[in-house]
């Protein structure tokens, strides 16, 4: 393809269909809806839901499983991707994590698991840690303190209660 022919047959303003003209404009008598149905009335709209038979979509898809609104969500680091991340004598908190892309979705508690090797000691302060965690942070020489959570499970429900009234 060349660039001067990039727009070519490209028209700004298209022409209306005249349609129920007569045979000859080529969208005579039932000017492309076919010959009978419910699609070739006027004013037909289709609802989004129905798919074409009698079950709507929803009741088609198939459902599986228990999907539970109120847990929480918890975003799960390794002490490697820390000690990566941070240099020695740094803090970790969930909004430094979050600045150093660590942690990029909503949470509700951020845990700090064991796997991997650290060897800075970081001053590290989330809501939930591993006993290996907590062990190889406190052996690198670093500090750990836990974080309360935003909300715990009960008071996401209570506020979605209030939210309905």
């Amino acid at each position: 393809m060349r660039l001067d022919q990039v727009n070519q047959g490209i028209k700004k303003f298209r022409k209306k269909r005249r349609l129920g003209r007569g045979p000859a404009s080529g969208q005579g008598k039932t000017s492309g809806r076919g010959q009978d149905g419910q699609k070739s009335r006027r004013g037909f709209s289709r609802h989004p839901a129905k798919v074409g038979e009698d079950l709507p979509m929803q009741r088609r898809v198939p459902k599986r499983g228990f999907n539970n609104r109120f847990a929480t969500t918890v975003i799960a680091l390794n002490v490697s991707d820390i000690s990566s991340v941070f240099e020695a004598g740094a803090e970790v908190t969930p909004a430094t994590l979050k600045a150093k892309g660590l942690v990029k979705k909503r949470y509700d508690e951020i845990k700090i698991l064991g796997d991997g090797e650290i060897d800075k000691a970081l001053k590290v302060a989330v809501h939930r840690y591993s006993a290996s965690a907590k062990e190889k942070i406190s052996a690198a020489g670093g500090t750990v303190t836990e974080v309360k959570a935003k909300r715990t499970p009960k008071e996401r429900v209570a506020d979605l209660a209030k939210e309905k009234k």
